[in-house]
């Protein structure tokens, strides 16, 4: 069913207006990200400098130049540097994600992706970046990385996400996985399936979800030119067959691995078939339905897009407040989805009627830059100094 872009019987009074948005915003960030202020400027007014740059996507510098009778960006770094415990941030940061989450979230169960969202790091390391800084292959003229493992929930007009993690430079992907799966805890859902990129395709990862009897999907890596898993790629069928992987390190895993054969009838130019592979605990459906849900996963990629949408521009090498700025982003594109089903809905006994059209994240941003504009109006002339 198509969702008609404006209600057929307009309400006389607004569903939502910028003051509101505003006010829930900065209701989340004040009640989760305590903060002490010193001198003239007060909690409220930190924020609001934040979440002007964030819905920009700007930086703290562009921000406060363009606005009249606010803090300067020395004041709002000076009052940002008192969050130094990484640890306590990022506890804070996931409270703040789970607290505005639309209702049925905790009921029933859930499917869940992890993955990890690489954001450059340019220029000489520094002893404050190194612990964080992660290696990968080459994206956008650098192999360094500042990583954040994120927790996401795929589920029709409630895609939020509940947790995020600074990956450290140790850091294993069991324990990413082990610090993302206890941080969502607190919310007592249950995981229908977990899907995972295949860049968590190791024994290590594999043996320990085997271990937690969580239903997991992931792509197997093909490796090898005749042996390996390059060796289940085979034949016109789909099947299912089991499988050891092997690691000198850490020994061997048994695990079942899904094959799944398409043809690409002439996709992108090309011919024949395609396959793909999956390991897969506790999930029982049909082939080609399989590599269909799979690819519901990308919805966390979506999040990430949308996410950089509202990020903090920042050149800093301080690994707290980059991890402040981009849990911001996912704050505020979670009370997006929450404003959504809350406000611009129609609830009926059927599936409530998401009016997904009439505010999109960007109508968010306006609605927060509209608001805080009021009492921090933007410049409108520029004065020379004189002699």
């Amino acid at each position: 069913m198509t969702t008609p872009l404006y209600p057929l019987s307009p309400t006389p009074a607004p569903a939502l207006t910028d003051e509101i948005t505003l006010q829930t915003t900065l209701d989340c960030l004040i009640e989760h990200l305590p903060i002490e202020t010193q001198g003239y400027w007060s909690i409220e007014t930190i924020f609001e400098m934040l979440v002007h740059a964030a819905s920009r996507g700007q930086s703290l510098e562009q921000t406060t130049r363009g606005l009249q009778g606010g803090p300067s960006s020395n004041d709002l770094r000076y009052h940002l540097n008192k969050y130094d415990d990484m640890a306590e941030l990022q506890s804070q940061l996931n409270t703040a994600l789970q607290s505005r989450i639309p209702s049925g979230i905790r009921k029933g169960k859930q499917r869940l992706a992890i993955d990890l969202n690489l954001i450059p790091y340019y220029g000489k390391v520094t002893p404050t970046a190194a612990p964080y800084l992660y290696r990968s292959r080459a994206q956008l003229g650098t192999c360094t990385f500042f990583a954040y493992a994120t927790a996401y929930v795929i589920r029709k007009d409630k895609r939020v996400t509940l947790a995020i993690h600074a990956v450290q430079q140790q850091q294993t992907l069991v324990a990413i996985v082990t610090y993302l799966l206890a941080t969502i805890t607190p919310l007592h859902l249950r995981i229908k399936r977990l899907y995972l990129d295949r860049g968590f395709f190791c024994v290590p990862v594999i043996r320990w979800l085997q271990a937690l009897d969580i239903p997991f999907l992931m792509p197997a890596i093909i490796r090898g030119k005749q042996a390996g898993t390059r060796a289940l790629l085979h034949g016109r069928n789909s099947y299912q067959t089991s499988y050891t992987l092997r690691s000198q390190l850490y020994g061997n895993v048994d695990c079942t691995i899904q094959v799944v054969c398409t043809y690409r009838n002439g996709r992108r130019g090309q011919h024949g078939i395609q396959y793909f592979a999956y390991v897969t605990h506790r999930v029982w459906m049909h082939f080609h339905t399989l590599h269909q849900d799979y690819r519901a996963r990308f919805g966390i990629e979506t999040s990430y897009r949308l996410k950089n949408q509202c990020r903090i521009r920042t050149t800093t090498h301080n690994p707290i407040l980059r991890l402040l700025f981009v849990a911001l982003a996912f704050i505020l594109v979670n009370l997006w989805v929450y404003l959504l089903w809350h406000f611009v809905c129609l609830i009926r006994p059927a599936p409530r009627l998401i009016y997904r059209r009439l505010f999109s994240l960007n109508q968010m941003s306006e609605f927060l830059v509209h608001a805080i504009e009021r009492e921090f109006p933007p410049l409108q002339a520029i004065f020379l100094p004189t002699n």
